[in-house]
């Protein structure tokens, strides 16, 4: 298979996988109703996506160096779908719906990087940074989706159908990979253990820049997704918005698919890690500004495609960082540890959010919206300081 047909369809493949991504972050303030969920138990529902993500990832990612991707990548789309599925018909409130999450996000952990690790092994040429960024972009158009559809098929059918149909898709994706990808088993196989891997990975100090860079990007990132209808459906109460939370929540989404090929281009013309300073100690500052504006929606709706270009102008940058940095023996590993930490970040931000909203006034005080949401800030600009201080210490 030619490398543009190799980019289509995993790229094509990765977005159906992700068809269930955004279920809840759209659903939330129907969920909180139907089970009377408080804000910190909204967080941890969000949060348990990435709790089995976490629980999945190192031995997923880290097969990727042992047998074909292609083959990961089925299994864990058919994961993602039982777990969508069995949300639709199981789910009875907060901890069957948490399993579900959990289920769906160990789904995610056999799709998105062993898709990635497919893609480079497939393609090795000169164009393999652009390709990883189309396919990280990618990302952002399987989110949006997955907001506009749950949102539009929850107003038309209710939410339980929005999780079916979601069900569907990744079973799709997964029988397109494994038939059309074609064979590429690695030549060598590694004789440690996966989890030895990952540690002789992590004794690279590249490596454990892009990670942490990662973890930080994460956070930031998957704790907005989390809550950006919730504080949007608090900004519509203060005043009308122009349409829904859900659409709203779309469109925003859709910014991070330019800014991440962008960010790369940028990132691959220059500096790199001078590129991921810039862009993390920017996004950290735009996380408050966006919070304090969450009582008037004119100004959000201004500053949060601005404040989710900088999240994701990052993202691309360090993946593409990490492959150029990693053996290709161990690349499967470096992945695995780099999951880890970027959706241990997601695991814990949206909790950490709801949790603050809690503990500040609730969901109807601005005060609790402004110091939530400038908590996803912090850890980028820890990251872009210490990066900084690094280099200088270096030299």
């Amino acid at each position: 298979m030619s490398p543009l047909r190799t980019i289509l369809l995993l790229c094509s493949a990765e977005a159906l996988a992700m068809a269930g991504f955004s279920a809840v972050p759209a659903l939330l303030p129907t969920l909180q109703s139907t089970w009377n969920l408080s804000a910190g138990q909204a967080g941890v529902l969000g949060g348990s996506y990435f709790a089995g993500y976490i629980c999945a990832i190192s031995w997923l990612s880290g097969l990727t160096d042992r047998v074909d991707a292609r083959k990961v990548f089925a299994f864990g789309a058919l994961l993602g779908g039982i777990g969508s599925l069995a949300f639709a018909t199981l789910a009875q409130g907060f901890w069957s719906a948490c399993l579900c999450q959990a289920l769906s996000g160990a789904g995610l952990a056999g799709t998105y990087m062993p898709g990635l690790r497919a893609l480079t092994d497939r393609v090795e040429s000169t164009q393999q940074s652009r390709f990883i960024a189309f396919y990280t972009s990618t990302f952002g158009i399987g989110a949006s989706l997955s907001y506009a559809c749950s949102g539009w098929i929850s107003n038309h059918w209710g939410w339980p159908v929005a999780f079916a149909v979601a069900g569907v898709q990744p079973l799709i994706a997964g029988v397109a990979v494994w038939t059309l990808a074609g064979n590429k088993t690695p030549t060598t196989r590694p004789r440690h253990s996966v989890l030895r891997g990952q540690w002789l990975a992590l004794r690279d100090s590249k490596v454990r820049y892009y990670v942490l860079g990662y973890a930080a990007h994460c956070w930031e990132l998957f704790g907005f997704r989390a809550w950006i209808v919730a504080l949007l459906a608090y900004a519509g109460t203060q005043s009308a918005l122009p349409t829904s939370a859900a659409n709203l929540a779309a469109l925003i989404n859709l910014v991070g698919i330019p800014a991440s090929i962008f960010g790369n281009e940028s990132a691959t013309r220059g500096d790199r890690r001078r590129h991921v300073f810039r862009v993390m100690l920017l996004s950290g500052l735009l996380a408050w500004l966006s919070g304090l504006a969450a009582p008037h929606p004119v100004w959000l709706i201004v500053i949060l495609p601005l404040y989710f270009w900088m999240v994701m102008a990052d993202s691309a940058a360090l993946t593409a960082g990490l492959v150029a940095s990693t053996n290709p023996q161990l690349r499967g590993a470096a992945m695995a540890v780099y999951s880890l930490a970027g959706f241990g970040g997601g695991l814990l931000a949206p909790m950490v959010v709801g949790w603050l909203l809690d503990r500040c006034g609730g969901q109807q005080a601005a005060s609790a919206w402004l110091v939530a949401w400038g908590s996803l800030g912090l850890w980028g600009i820890a990251h872009a300081l210490s990066g900084r201080w690094r280099s200088a210490q270096q030299h």
